[in-house]
């Protein structure tokens, strides 16, 4: 009998030592928790302070009718269904679905054409000046990118120019100041843009890929089409996704381009959501329309993002 209540004993005092030993874990686990909470603090305030403050303002701001001055009287939902019935806010975002075909679809296109070039042809001398060229236009402030294109697109610009050179001066023509060609005109440089950033994400996929798979597939006698399409797109799902939503994005909330060569000219022929509520808000005393359309614009980006990220392989998502 008492070497039973001893063992009894012992079991339960070990039994006390694991609890005690969980209880000291889990705290230093919270302890843990909290000092990384801690390091992502500072970040979070000046999130708070400089992007979610000023977003609520804005959400605020958009169910009043208000000219920034003045007193503001209660709109409802009004704003947002202009976004719907007023035709030029309609053609603004309808230009900015345009604008993310030539910022989106066709540089993710080329750059993965180019991609193909280029991991076949690693070993080519400069191979590494030409993704530096490539790429250059993204370290060049979109303002200065803007002047240079519009110098370019000029009536006696270098496009111009290049065309009467050729004997096309037939199609010579001021690009930016047509209802036709201004916003594909916008739309190439988007495109210009955003090809570099595509490839070097491309690339760095690429470099992800075991070489033992690329041998495999030529020993099965596999071309280059088949070998790209076999193992080089589907290990690119992640780049494509992240490519996607970067350059979707920027085309929807692109501003600075518009502002610099067209101002949404001619007419409202380039005009996008962004420019419309800078105009609104600053130019024609609208904020509240102005508000409406920012967290519009803002809805419209998470939903496309969140479409874009289902692209992602699982194990990445």
């Amino acid at each position: 009998m008492t070497q039973f209540t001893g063992t009894t004993a012992g079991a339960a005092d070990r039994s006390t030592r694991r609890g005690r030993t969980r209880q000291a874990t889990g705290g230093r686990k919270r302890r843990r928790s909290l000092v990384a909470y801690l390091y992502v603090l500072p970040a979070f305030v000046v999130f708070a302070v400089f992007l979610g403050v000023p977003f609520l303002q804005s959400v605020q701001y958009s169910f009043y009718d208000w000219d920034g001055l003045s007193v503001a009287t209660w709109a409802g939902f009004a704003n947002y269904a202009s976004v719907f019935t007023d035709a030029q806010l309609r053609a603004s975002f309808g230009h900015a679905l345009v604008l993310m075909v030539f910022y989106a679809a066709v540089p993710v296109v080329v750059a993965l054409f180019l991609t193909a070039l280029i991991s076949r042809a690693n070993a080519l001398r400069g191979m590494s000046f030409f993704r530096t060229v490539l790429f250059l236009p993204q370290v060049i402030a979109s303002v200065v990118v803007a002047t240079i294109w519009v110098s370019i697109y000029a009536a006696d610009g270098l496009l111009n120019d290049a065309l009467r050179l050729v004997g096309l001066g037939q199609f010579a023509q001021v690009w930016l100041g047509g209802y036709d060609t201004a916003l594909p005109a916008i739309g190439f440089v988007g495109t210009w843009l955003n090809v570099g950033l595509c490839l070097v994400l491309f690339l760095s996929g690429v470099g992800n890929i075991h070489p033992s798979l690329f041998e495999a597939a030529r020993i099965d006698g596999a071309g280059a089409a088949r070998e790209f399409l076999s193992i080089t797109l589907p290990s690119l799902r992640g780049q494509i996704a992240a490519a996607l939503t970067l350059t979707v994005v920027s085309a929807l909330k692109t501003f600075d381009l518009v502002y610099v060569t067209t101002s949404g000219g001619p007419g409202n022929s380039t005009s996008v959501p962004a420019f419309e509520a800078y105009n609104r808000a600053f130019q024609t005393g609208q904020v509240g329309s102005a508000a409406a359309v920012a967290v519009s614009l803002t809805v419209v980006i998470m939903i496309v993002t969140a479409l874009i990220s289902r692209l992602q392989p699982k194990d990445v998502a």
